[in-house]
């Protein structure tokens, strides 16, 4: 199955927009609190703005989908041991809400006027693994990379929120990288539990310049 995880090198550029904004978590908590369901119909001609906006979210969609997809691939390569059930706990939980950023971002897409990208069949890791930030050959290993993962979405954010237009959405983005930064914060403390001498939160920011500490190497 390797073949069909075949990511581009990572470069510093694509390691922030590789995961794009992720605008999913605060979304799905606020989006019917301010509407951001109603932001225009479908029927309406779309403004530089929502069109802009609308690009945004669908870069933030393409990676909700591969996050989803990647939970998924990696549940099927878990032992079924005490470590491999607990990793697989904690994968179904992060997945969940993933699904829910997916659901919420193709609706506030399609109500600015644009058009949900699709789910692909499969996405790809391999720069994460040669880079030695995690594997599919154990369980841990599958921790480590789903760690890189959540961490490199809280970096996105950070770095891309800004590009949106719409208050409500730049509002809703103050708070969506905390959600993935609370999924990789989730998983160190899976890693402490098993005894692994780390802190759970390793920085004061969770940024390209403090990737290093949060990332476990191989």
């Amino acid at each position: 199955m390797m073949e069909r995880l075949v990511f581009p090198r990572r470069t510093s550029r694509s390691l922030v927009s590789r995961r794009g904004v992720l605008v999913g978590g605060a979304i799905a908590g606020v989006s019917t609190a301010i509407g951001l369901t109603t932001l225009a119909r479908p029927s309406q001609a779309m403004s530089a703005d929502q069109a802009n906006d609308a690009e945004v979210l669908n870069g933030a969609l393409y990676y909700e989908h591969q996050a989803i997809w990647a939970y998924g691939f990696a549940a099927t390569k878990l032992s079924d041991t005490e470590v491999g059930r607990a990793v697989l706990a904690l994968a179904l939980r992060n997945q969940a809400d993933h699904m829910t950023h997916r659901d919420t971002l193709a609706q506030v897409i399609t109500s600015l006027g644009g058009t949900a990208v699709m789910a692909e069949e499969s996405y790809d890791v391999s720069a994460y693994i040669e880079s030695g930030e995690g594997n599919l050959d154990s369980d841990v290993n599958i921790a480590k990379l789903a760690l890189a993962l959540e961490t490199d979405a809280a970096i996105a954010y950070a770095n891309e929120v800004a590009k949106l237009t719409t208050p409500a959405l730049v509002t809703a983005g103050a708070s969506i990288g905390s959600t993935e930064a609370s999924h990789a914060t989730a998983i160190r403390a899976a890693f402490v539990s098993l005894g692994v001498d780390i802190n759970y939160v390793p920085a004061a920011f969770i940024s390209q310049e403090t990737r290093e500490a949060w990332v476990l190497k191989v």
